[in-house]
């Protein structure tokens, strides 16, 4: 497995009725990074949102919208992807999945192939106003530079999900996310470290970011880029690889090497991802003597 230039991109919202323009400014943000030298880019979980500007905000509007628009969002996602010749996950859309709405990360190839990520645990948001319903468990994918994962938002916060991924073989995890408060928002950055920590992989976060009165569902965004790594030998002291402004809009970039991973857990101070243990059976009162 060859080293990555990691591109993770915080999408700053900005209404765009219909896929073209949206398609043009990732058109932009793509070509930008590729110039740059990145091969793997990143950005935030619902980005794409922003195509189903309503005439005035409508959150069952603008859900029923976005999913009769994402096939096209993804088409041209993937057109982008295959001009640049990037490994591109453009962000997260809800889609139709037999009649339930899913929420779906798409991982697009070079070449065009694409592969998909449902979110599996939905936040109340989602399942109480929206219907959003989970999705299959977690999946890994196959890429020019190893094995990696995807966690949209509040998947990373269980551990048990990453770690399904981790044990099939990811040294990396993508984490697309959208959160309108800081604490929201602290609640991904801190899953992120810890599940870096704890599996001894890294983890990259690309949240939305900045204010768009004009959309219900993307109205208020907070959160920074960030690259999370083991807090171990070889690497920062806090585990941070790299970490944007918060609420910034510019690419964060990492270069991100497997056979550091690999070296960490073989001879790390510590071997997080050896020593996890098997889930323990269900704890009972303890008893006093």
């Amino acid at each position: 497995m060859t080293p990555v230039q990691l591109g993770v991109l915080p999408w700053q919202v900005r209404p765009h009725p219909g896929v073209d323009a949206w398609a043009q400014r990732l058109d932009r943000a793509v070509a930008t990074a590729a110039a740059a030298g990145a091969q793997l880019l990143v950005t935030a979980e619902y980005a794409p949102l922003e195509i189903a500007t309503q005439p005035s905000p409508d959150l069952a509007g603008e859900l029923r919208e976005a999913v009769r628009l994402a096939p096209a969002a993804i088409a041209a996602a993937r057109a982008i992807a295959q001009r640049h010749g990037v490994w591109l996950a453009p962000g997260t859309l809800p889609f139709d999945h037999d009649g339930a709405i899913r929420n779906r990360s798409t991982l697009i190839a070079p070449d065009g192939r694409l592969a998909f990520q449902d979110k599996h645990v939905m936040t109340r948001f989602e399942a109480e106003q929206w219907g959003v319903s989970p999705g299959e468990p977690p999946h890994v994918f196959d890429t020019d530079f190893g094995r990696i994962g995807i966690a949209i938002c509040y998947d990373l916060e269980f551990p048990s999900l990453v770690r399904a991924q981790v044990e099939a073989g990811a040294w990396l995890i993508l984490a697309p996310s959208c959160t309108d408060t800081p604490a929201g928002f602290n609640r991904i950055r801190i899953a992120a470290r810890a599940r870096a920590m704890e599996n001894q992989c890294y983890v990259a976060v690309a949240p939305t970011t900045g204010l768009a009165p004009e959309l219900a569902s993307l109205d208020e965004n907070r959160g920074c880029a960030g690259i999370y790594g083991p807090v171990d030998r070889g690497f920062a002291d806090d585990g941070i690889v790299a970490e944007g402004p918060m609420d910034g809009a510019d690419w964060l970039y990492a270069t991100l090497d497997p056979q550091a991973i690999d070296q960490v857990r073989q001879d790390g101070a510590v071997r997080n991802h050896r020593d996890t243990p098997p889930p323990p059976p269900t704890s009972q009162p303890a008893v006093f003597a």
